[in-house]
């Protein structure tokens, strides 16, 4: 966005919304200025830089929030942490999957949930990208993990990789057991509605800060709980759960997850080590054969991100 644009648009929210406008205004002024400072800390540790067969990807994960529902899960014994390459899926994929990682890119299946993966990664530089967005997105605008699960167990069953990425939507928002937090989601309504996310409404004082901790937790179980069942219905020896990024709830007065930030509450995600063994439990669902009728804009829209 120009500079004139930004001028043009922040006048009229200024106008329309007052204080509240002109903080939604500034918020990408204020995360460029933090961003100035990402330089000076270490760059972060590629996931290809260790040693997993099968990587699973709770998109936006603070390591904290593991750590607090760590104890649902019995395959969850420690929890170690590294610092993300960057702090927003766009960034973490543009830093993740670089050009000299093309040798064993070239030998990952991506089973991704993400829409970023239409503008950030060719499908030529994989043995397999399942974009399971593009037949799997349902209100209140997300990818559930079933179809992550799904798409998973039948990829790992049919053929064989080298590395296997799983790349679930939740915990990011909307929070499914808590939809109204979400305002703006609804398909067929894309462009009359407010389209801040939970976290700018927490920023603005409309949202309780519990209410969507609790929302946020609940989305994380809901994805590990498939995460469960994934571990059950696959073969690897040697599998990991992390996150792309964190998200922040008012650190350095920073909500959300902009990119280029340096701050721990974003760049600190988990690191889980366990296994997989498949008992062939799970009968896959058929998610090809989903109708989709809305489009990428309207999707990353609803993830908060337009």
């Amino acid at each position: 966005m120009g500079t004139r644009q930004w001028m043009a648009e922040s006048y009229n929210r200024i106008r329309r919304n007052g204080i509240k406008g002109a903080k939604h205004s500034f918020r990408p002024v204020k995360n460029k200025i933090l961003s100035f400072s990402d330089p000076l800390f270490s760059s972060g540790d590629s996931i290809y830089e260790m040693d997993w067969d099968l990587l699973i990807v709770m998109d936006a994960c603070r390591l904290d929030l593991m750590q607090e529902v760590a104890a649902d899960y019995d395959w969850i014994e420690q929890i170690e942490s590294i610092r993300s390459v960057n702090s927003t899926t766009t960034a973490w994929m543009r830093d993740t999957f670089t050009e000299d990682r093309r040798r064993q890119m070239a030998e990952t299946a991506y089973i991704c949930g993400n829409p970023f993966s239409e503008s950030k990664l060719d499908s030529r530089d994989f043995s397999v990208l399942e974009e399971v967005w593009k037949s799997a997105w349902t209100d209140p605008g997300t990818v559930p993990p079933e179809a992550i699960t799904d798409e998973t167990i039948r990829i790992m069953r049919e053929t064989d990789h080298d590395y296997v990425i799983a790349h679930y939507m939740q915990p990011h928002c909307p929070f499914l057991s808590k939809p109204k937090l979400s305002r703006g989601k609804e398909l067929d309504k894309f462009g009359n509605q407010d389209w801040r996310d939970v976290w700018e409404q927490l920023e603005d004082g409309d949202l309780n800060r519990n209410e969507v901790w609790e929302g946020y937790r609940d989305n994380l179980h809901y994805g590990l709980d498939e995460v469960e069942e994934l571990l059950r219905n696959v073969d690897a020896d040697k599998v990991i759960i992390t996150s792309d990024h964190g998200n922040a709830v008012g650190e350095w007065t920073v909500y959300g997850h902009p990119p280029d930030l340096p701050l721990t509450c974003l760049r600190s995600v988990p690191w889980i080590e366990t296994s997989a063994t498949d008992d062939e439990t799970r009968e896959i669902g058929d998610w090809d054969s989903h109708s989709i009728d809305t489009n990428r804009e309207e999707q990353l829209s609803a993830l908060g991100y337009r």
